[in-house]
């Protein structure tokens, strides 16, 4: 399955992705994550920026009011929504985990707005915990390698939990995300693994 060849190509080939800057924070990493959503990277970066310099911390999330909020992440998409998300689920952390972004994927998923993908990478970002978050980079590569036949993302995740061993798991996503940004086509894609031998 050359797995190894894989990820040594694409840390060789890998280019920053911008929401990367948070680090591990978890209050940044989850907020910034769920803004990201059907929004371009650029636009998500300079939107949380925003909202982190007025709301730092869960505390001072949860005084903003929700037009408040959206005042500070538009443009990104469906912006009213996930400001009424962030409001309620710094609400539900305030109250129901001390103030504390929770370290488990159940518990992550039971936050507004906070999907499997968005836990998986809360988890691998913020906590170091091995998790392979499925966007359609992830979902579309590993289809292309021939390694899953799958037709969803969360099928891919399942087959991939699988076959990757778990030293993969926290690089997966980022690394996946950042070729499938620069090979931005299939067809670019395929020319690319075709070179280096891979299909």
């Amino acid at each position: 399955m050359n797995i190894d060849k894989v990820f040594r190509l694409f840390r060789k080939n890998y280019t920053e992705i911008p929401l990367e800057v948070f680090g591990n924070d978890p209050y940044e990493t989850l907020v910034s994550t769920v803004m990201s959503a059907r929004t371009n990277d650029t636009t998500t970066l300079s939107a949380a920026n925003r909202l982190f310099a007025k709301a730092g911390n869960f505390v001072e999330l949860d005084k903003l009011n929700q037009l408040e909020i959206e005042k500070l992440v538009y443009p990104v998409g469906f912006y009213k929504t996930k400001s009424k998300h962030l409001k309620g689920l710094s609400r539900i952390i305030l109250t129901r985990h001390g103030g504390k972004v929770p370290k488990t994927r159940e518990e992550l998923m039971t936050l507004p707005g906070v999907g499997r993908k968005t836990a998986n990478l809360v988890l691998n970002r913020a906590f170091g915990i091995p998790a392979i978050a499925v966007d359609t980079h992830v979902h579309k590569i590993s289809n292309l390698l021939g390694w899953v036949h799958t037709k969803t993302p969360e099928q891919t995740e399942r087959e991939l939990i699988k076959i990757l061993p778990k030293k993969y798991w926290p690089d997966t996503n980022r690394l996946f995300v950042s070729i499938g940004r620069q090979l931005t086509s299939k067809k670019k894609l395929e020319e690319f693994l075709r070179k280096e031998k891979l299909i």
